[in-house]
């Protein structure tokens, strides 16, 4: 699994690029999934719905199912803010995982930055950004060796994800202790999303 992050602040163009990228991986015979940083009050369900029901009585988890798609949604029993480590965990096997957000994670990732937003760069103090992708190139307050990409060519960023794939190859940090404890590790990364607090009863 190849694992890739795109930061950049508010307003860059990510969510754009991510989403031109999906559709090139995807053309490319990819199976591709997205992890995404959102704001603390996000919510996929919809009030009144049975699952919303479910979650308002108190399930730690709900998962809905058809024959299309899954979605599973756990509610915190305290107040959790997951790394994109644990996130990544929680995902099915697949080829490419774009990370949009999460701009201080230990992940290789392309920088988005646009002069328009007034807002800094990040590539100078970061030793894991390897690109930049830009429609400011020549408003860069800083030189630069790293590849520099035209926001509006997603096609050319696709290419130089696939034209070194190896590069950007995951390695899941609850793996990297030593055997005997690997084991424990990978379960506490795939369920550190479970925030029990151990003050309330049942948790």
């Amino acid at each position: 699994m190849k694992v890739v992050g795109f930061s950049g602040y508010s307003g860059s163009g990510k969510t754009t690029l991510v989403e031109q990228l999906i559709a090139r991986l995807r053309l490319a015979g990819q199976r591709v999934s997205v992890v995404k940083h959102a704001h603390h009050s996000f919510d996929i369900d919809q009030p009144g719905k049975d699952s919303w029901r479910h979650r308002q009585a108190g399930a730690f988890e709900v998962v809905i199912a058809s024959d299309r798609r899954l979605a599973k949604i756990r509610e915190y029993e305290v107040q959790a803010d997951p790394t994109v480590h644990q996130l990544i965990a929680e995902l099915y096997d697949c080829d490419w995982v774009l990370v949009e957000g999460f701009k201080h994670a230990d992940l290789l990732k392309i920088e988005v930055w646009r002069a328009a937003t007034g807002k800094p760069v990040q590539y100078p103090n970061d030793p894991f950004v390897v690109a930049i992708c830009t429609d400011s190139a020549d408003q860069l307050p800083e030189p630069t060796g790293l590849p520099l990409f035209d926001l509006n060519d997603p096609d050319a960023v696709a290419h130089f994800l696939l034209g070194n794939p190896a590069r950007y190859e995951y390695r899941s940090p609850f793996f990297d202790a030593d055997p005997a404890s690997a084991a424990a590790d990978a379960g506490a990364g795939a369920g550190a999303l479970d925030q029990r607090d151990p003050s309330v009863p049942g948790s």
